[in-house]
């Protein structure tokens, strides 16, 4: 079995120890999540990550198992100003130390500058992956400045046909003025 089919059920602690790094180019369809987020999926899309582990010498007797996660990568994402295709560059470059339980991690989450992930016995290295790279994604996604000008029709027809339909407020005073 290649090392890619076990980026899905990693062994943390196996990983770290064997201290090589795990190099792949993912198909961004594997992503699904993440694939909902884009601005049509192109079949050759994918994400280029790399994920490196070690052991630490930590404050215990045994050894800190920390994983680093690399991920570069530009997403046609929808641009909310023209609402065509706009390239976003994101590039992941995080730390985690991984702790024994949900309760350590959640005792020593205020106190520590990295992330902290609970060991399990089969790792989802993918799914952080993809939660790593939905969170850098851009709340509104906009080009500079967009390839096409922007059409604002449909409000402006329905402005000039209120403009029309409506009596002018001071019409009435302007009749007046002239009878006199």
């Amino acid at each position: 079995m290649s090392r890619h089919l076990h980026a899905q059920r990693l062994n943390i602690p196996a990983f770290a120890q064997e201290g090589q790094p795990l190099i792949e180019i993912t198909p961004l369809s594997n992503l699904e999540r993440l694939a909902h987020e884009l601005h049509g999926l192109e079949p050759d899309l994918s994400i280029n990550w790399r994920a490196t582990g070690e052991l630490r010498a930590g404050a215990g007797a045994e050894d800190e198992v920390w994983l680093r996660l690399e991920a570069k990568t530009s997403l046609p994402l929808t641009c909310q100003r023209c609402m065509g295709a706009v390239a976003t560059a994101l590039e992941i470059d995080q730390w985690y130390r991984f702790v024994a339980s949900e309760e350590i991690a959640m005792a020593e989450d205020d106190q520590s500058e990295e992330d902290l992930l609970v060991l399990a016995p089969q790792f989802d290295l993918l799914a952080l992956l993809e939660d790593e790279l939905l969170m850098a994604l851009p709340l509104v996604p906009m080009h500079e400045t967009c390839p096409v000008t922007l059409v604002l029709s449909a409000g402006e027809r329905e402005l000039a046909v209120q403009e029309d339909a409506k009596p002018h407020p001071f019409a009435a005073l302007a009749q007046l003025k002239k009878s006199k």
